[in-house]
């Protein structure tokens, strides 16, 4: 049976959200994402353009309603982006681990989102060897996946 993390990644419309003037960009999981099909937008007040798709500045600037968001930005901003996607009506949020707060977190439970904290969703999104499938294989082995 899948975990609450692998389902994460049934959703077919993501958001992935970041700052890149503040931070680069989640690139590798935006590229995870469309690498698996998914339609995935990035979300950055702060850039035009991502791996050259088009940005957006905030969630409901988006041409369509993602079922999940992906939130790696910095610790500062978390709490008003889980409130963002709470606003958005979205229930599925991913932040990324070391990013969340505990008033994100308390937030999210507030406002009955499914959140997924404590780890990365690239090790969800990348195939084959390198440093996230090595993370994967850690979180397998202390039953964390």
């Amino acid at each position: 049976m899948p975990s609450n993390y692998e389902r994460f990644f049934d959703a077919e419309c993501f958001a992935v959200i970041g700052h890149s003037a503040a931070k680069p960009f989640p690139i590798l999981s935006y590229k995870g994402l469309k690498r698996l099909g998914k339609t995935v937008y990035p979300v950055d007040e702060s850039a035009e353009r991502i791996d050259g798709d088009q940005t957006y500045a905030s969630l409901d600037a988006l041409p369509q309603q993602p079922q999940a968001v992906i939130i790696e930005v910095p610790k500062a901003e978390t709490r008003d982006w889980v409130a963002r996607a709470a606003e958005a009506g979205i229930s599925d949020v991913w932040v990324h681990m070391a990013h969340e707060t505990p008033e994100a977190v308390a937030l999210a439970a507030e406002k009955g989102i499914n959140l997924r904290t404590g780890t990365c969703a690239v090790m969800y999104l990348k195939p084959g060897l390198s440093y996230h499938s090595i993370h994967k294989l850690i979180m397998k082995a202390l039953d964390k996946y």
